[in-house]
């Protein structure tokens, strides 16, 4: 047993479908059944139009409602409805034109610089900020000389200039999202970046994209109308809503009507689009529950030295050495050491404590070890090696491979560490294919989804598969991360707080399992944790660390019965029940 001197302490998002309960927002609702409404009739204007939007009934010119025609005529005696509704169709089809390049484009750009960031994060922003200087309505007018007054291509262009202000709203959700554990969870298990941002990372922004996408309908209805009473979109006598209103316009003191039909249907169309977006705003608020982000991290900084200097040679003894590891946070009054110089050895078979108080670096160390730390995080020297091969310092692609299937992580929270979209089959079916744990189709898998849930003595496997996340217990979220974690059967697993959540007897359950997990597949644990009981009743060997140093190593038996630093005496000492029962059994 070994004793140092101490000297710095250190310091989900779940989204449920928007449109569940957007009847009990009547003007949601409202809004929603006008913009269905009128796209349906736009549709079906062949079926819907009493006459052709094109015949003209010169005797019956600015003829007002009647039977033949229920909205009246205009200045040619053309049926209004009729040209509504065929109107209707180039200026919707404009909007979806606008829509779809507005999202795909904003949408991908906004996800990889936000995800990716680095050298794809500045390059994307740059991108951005061209596409924002640029004057929108002379490359449009442009546009629609070179395209002999294309509304295709118009919108096309409003969709692309547009796509910079949704990218940089996406990006910043993005940089959020990407720092909740269940994509952490997602990165351990060796899933590629493409993967996590479509299974993981999407489905969290869905409902800001449904909200951006019904207020950019909105602005593209007005931009394509606008167009068409210039004249520039689609040219006369081809019916469009805003060459109605020109036409209208002309005669608005002798048929004021038309004016208001057709620029009150625009003008419904649009606040229609801008109150689906308020209301579906208002619902993915309510709706998304937080899962306690990390906080936001400080720019990165240049770190102290490199790790390359540490000696290359593996060392002999353990499945996991740690040699003279430190590690370094930025800040803005500059670089902060968090963990110092810390060397420790985990054997096979053994369960190993990390113990300390808060904020003594344990976590850190943990996680670093799965190349797992803030973007602001760096380690600053020494080595960490893995069954002989060195793991500090290797490139994010190397790090995919052996998370899960080397190493693997189970968080102190699954609730978080569980991406709440998908049922709990599905994610473990995911990490089985990923690390290679079975060869076959999807029987197979199944088949290996079923039995690592038995393996962590759930009952009922089937039906665990089936639920998502919210319908299960703290203790059985636990036993599922725990299954996730040995999908790849790997050769160390770190339990950070495993049981920090639940109560007593849960987490005597826990216990017992990772016991039993160590003495079946000869894995080594490394447990974190802050409660010298569990180190007790778990551990075999274990390092007490104070401010990012270890401050004490040894057996469990020497740490407890015969401690050597004031720090470990101290801690035992406010363990009531170990302090109780130190005097009887010593």
């Amino acid at each position: 047993m070994t004793a140092a001197d101490p000297p710095v302490s250190v310091s989900s998002r779940k989204w449920t479908n928007p449109f569940a309960g957007i009847w009990r927002r009547p003007l949601t609702a409202a809004a929603l059944a006008v913009v269905l409404t009128v796209t349906v009739a736009v549709i079906l204007a062949p079926l819907l139009a009493p006459h052709p939007p094109l015949a003209q009934d010169l005797l019956h010119a600015r003829g007002g409602p009647s039977a033949s025609h229920p909205l009246g005529t205009d200045e040619l005696g053309r049926d209004v409805l009729s040209r509504l509704l065929y109107g209707g169709r180039p200026a919707l089809l404009g909007v979806g034109v606008a829509v779809s390049v507005y999202i795909v484009l904003g949408m991908s750009l906004g996800i990889l610089a936000g995800y990716l960031r680095g050298w794809t994060d500045r390059v994307i922003v740059g991108l951005m900020d061209v596409m924002l200087s640029v004057p929108a309505v002379i490359i449009m007018l442009a546009v629609l000389a070179i395209f002999s007054q294309s509304n295709v291509a118009a919108m096309l262009t409003l969709g692309f200039l547009s796509a910079a202000g949704l990218a940089r709203i996406i990006r910043s959700s993005c940089i959020a999202l990407r720092e909740e554990l269940f994509v952490d969870a997602a990165r351990v298990s060796g899933l590629s970046a493409a993967r996590i941002m479509a299974r993981h990372i999407f489905p969290g922004l869905v409902g800001l994209l449904l909200v951006q996408m019904c207020l950019f309908s909105g602005i593209a209805l007005m931009v394509q109308t606008g167009l068409g009473f210039l004249g520039l979109a689609t040219p006369p006598p081809a019916p469009s809503w805003g060459g109605m209103v020109g036409e209208a316009s002309q005669v608005m003191e002798q048929s004021p009507s038309l004016l208001l039909i057709s620029g009150g249907l625009i003008g419904l169309m649009s606040v229609a689009f801008g109150l689906l977006g308020d209301g579906l705003r208002d619902l993915t608020q309510d709706r998304r529950q937080g899962t306690g982000s990390r906080s936001q991290r400080p720019v990165p900084v240049a770190v102290a030295k490199d790790t390359a200097e540490a000696s290359d040679t593996p060392p002999d003894a353990g499945v996991l050495a740690v040699r003279d590891y430190s590690i370094a946070f930025a800040t803005p009054q500059g670089p902060r050491t968090v963990v110092d110089s810390v060397s420790f050895t985990v054997n096979t078979g053994e369960i190993f404590g990390l113990v300390g108080e808060s904020g003594s670096g344990k976590t850190v160390t943990g996680l670093s070890l799965l190349g797992l730390l803030a973007p602001n995080g760096t380690v600053t020297g020494g080595s960490a090696w893995l069954a002989g091969r060195r793991i500090s310092g290797l490139p994010e692609r190397d790090l995919q491979r052996i998370r899960g299937s080397e190493i693997a992580l189970v968080s102190q929270e699954p609730m978080v560490a569980l991406d709440p979209n998908f049922t709990i089959g599905s994610q473990l079916s995911e990490v089985v294919r990923r690390t290679g744990a079975v060869s076959g189709g999807k029987d197979a898998v199944g088949q290996r989804v079923r039995e690592l849930l038995s393996s962590v003595h759930l009952r009922d496997p089937d039906d665990i598969a089936r639920r998502h996340p919210h319908e299960l217990s703290g203790g059985m979220l636990q036993r599922v991360a725990i299954a996730m974690a040995l999908a790849g059967s790997p050769k160390v697993l770190i339990a950070d707080e495993p049981t920090t959540a639940l109560d007593v007897t849960v987490q005597a359950g826990i216990l017992d399992l990772l016991r039993s997990l160590r003495d079946e597949r000869g894995m080594a644990i490394i447990l974190i944790t802050h409660d010298l009981g569990v180190v007790a009743d778990s551990c075999d060997r274990a390092i007490v660390m104070e401010q990012g140093r270890i401050v004490e190593e040894g057996s469990v038996e020497d740490i407890f019965y015969r401690p050597q630093h004031p720090y470990t005496k101290k801690l035992i000492e406010s363990t009531p029940s170990i302090a109780r029962t130190e005097g009887r059994v010593a």
